[in-house]
């Protein structure tokens, strides 16, 4: 009965520990994507209108272009939709949308804390199962060796 306790306790380890690799991924993402978000920050606050910049056409392909206007820039503002504000009012939303990673972040750090919680709880039961298994088989062992004469 033990040795199934111990089988079902460590594929519940495993898929705890897989969840945490998920989550650490998703927290690295997130982290990425507060980097452009600072990058876009940056530019905001360093280029002019008239600066040539690369731009992005997809596929890991740019274009030189010129900056027409740069006190009218497109932020994406999420769930697909986007917004077009004067630079002070866009430097906002980008702070703001940093914020809310932030939240995000927080907010899956400590589901990862929970996961690893939850996984040292399940280690200690498989620890006191081993424990316990071993006892029993050296009780047994004992018991065997009890019977025979010693040399």
């Amino acid at each position: 009965m033990s040795q199934q306790q111990l089988q079902q306790l460590s594929q519940e380890l495993q898929e705890i520990q897989q969840q945490i690799e998920a989550l650490e991924t998703s927290v690295e993402e997130i982290q990425q994507e507060k980097v452009e978000v600072d990058e876009a920050i940056e530019a905001l606050g360093t280029l002019e209108s008239g600066s040539t910049v690369q731009m992005p056409i997809g596929g890991g392909a740019y274009l030189r272009a010129t900056i027409e206007d740069i006190d009218e820039a497109i932020v994406e503002l999420g769930a697909d939709y986007a917004a077009e504000f004067e630079e002070d009012d866009a430097v906002s939303a980008l702070e703001n949308k940093k914020e809310h990673l932030d939240d995000q972040i927080s907010e899956v750090n400590e589901e990862i804390a929970e996961l690893e919680s939850e996984s040292e709880k399940l280690e200690q039961q498989a620890q006191q199962l081993q424990q316990q298994t071993m006892q029993q088989q050296m009780q047994q062992m004992g018991q065997g060796q009890g019977q025979e004469p010693d040399e």
